[in-house]
C-alpha cells in the first residue's frame, strides 16, 4: 500500500481502505459532501480506482464502485442541503458565531447569483468547499430541482470521474512508482482555489477598508487640512 505524508495516519487513503475497504470508501465520501470538512476525498477516490486496477484490497468491479461512490456523494450533498435549509438560517443568525456568520451566507448568495448552479458543481473538485456548498444552497434558498440536477451532474463527474482516472492512471508505472508525490499532490492542487479566493477576500477587504475617505490615526485628509487652516 501508499502512505500519504499529509495529515493523521488514520486519515490517509491507504489506512482507511486497508482497515475499512469500499464501505470505508463510502462512508468519507458521504461525510466529506456534506457534514464533514477536511476528508480525504480527492486522494481516497485515486487510490480506489488504483486499487480496483490492481485488485488489491477492493475487490468489486470498476462499474460498481463507481456507482456506489457517486450514490454516496449524491445522497451526502442531499443531506448536506436539507442542513442548511432547516438549520441554515438559525446557524447563520446567531450573534456570536464567528464561523455562522450572516455576511458569509450573503456573501455565498451573491456568488450563488453570480456563477449560478455551476457552483455546485465545481464545488466538488475544491476541498472544504464541496462540504459547506450544499448548505449555502440549502440556506440561500436555491430551488430543490436545480440543486438536485447539479448535484447529480456534480456527483457524477467527480466520484466517476476521479476514481476512473486512478484506474486507469494507476497502470501506468510512473504513477506506480510515484504514487506518495503524485497523491500530495493532487491534495495540493485542490486546495489552489481556496487559497486563491482566501487571499482575494482580504485583498478586498483592505481596500473596502481604504475607501471611506483613507482615514487613519488622524482622521482623513479632508479632516486634516481643515484643522491645519484653522
Amino acid at each position: 500500500m501508499y502512505t500519504l505524508a499529509l495529515g493523521p495516519e488514520w486519515l490517509s487513503p491507504d489506512y482507511l481502505i486497508s482497515h475499512f475497504g469500499l464501505i470505508g470508501i463510502l462512508v468519507i465520501v458521504f461525510a466529506e459532501s456534506g457534514l464533514f470538512a477536511f476528508l480525504p476525498g480527492d486522494s481516497l477516490l485515486f487510490t480506489a480506482g488504483l486499487l480496483v486496477a490492481n485488485g488489491e484490497y477492493i475487490k468489486q468491479p470498476l462499474w460498481l464502485v463507481c456507482t456506489l461512490i457517486t450514490i454516496a456523494a449524491i445522497v451526502g450533498d442531499q443531506v448536506g442541503y436539507m442542513i442548511g435549509k432547516y438549520f441554515g438560517p438559525k446557524l447563520f443568525n446567531r450573534p456570536n458565531s464567528k464561523l455562522f456568520k450572516r455576511e458569509n451566507l450573503d456573501k455565498a448568495h451573491e456568488f450563488m447569483e453570480k456563477h449560478g448552479p455551476k457552483a455546485i458543481v465545481l464545488a466538488r473538485f475544491v476541498p472544504i468547499i464541496r462540504t459547506f456548498a450544499p448548505m449555502v444552497a440549502g440556506a440561500g434558498s436555491m430551488k430543490y430541482r436545480t440543486f438536485l440536477t447539479y448535484n447529480v451532474i456534480g456527483g457524477i463527474a467527480w466520484g466517476t470521474g476521479i476514481t476512473v482516472a486512478g484506474y486507469w492512471l494507476g497502470q501506468i508505472d510512473f504513477i506506480k512508482e510515484n504514487i506518495e508525490p503524485i497523491l500530495v499532490g493532487i491534495v495540493l492542487v485542490s486546495v489552489i482555489p481556496v487559497v486563491v479566493e482566501v487571499l482575494k477576500a482580504r485583498k478586498e477587504s483592505r481596500a473596502a477598508a481604504e475607501l471611506p475617505g483613507q482615514s487613519g490615526p488622524g482622521g482623513s485628509q479632508g479632516e486634516r487640512r481643515r484643522h491645519a487652516k484653522r
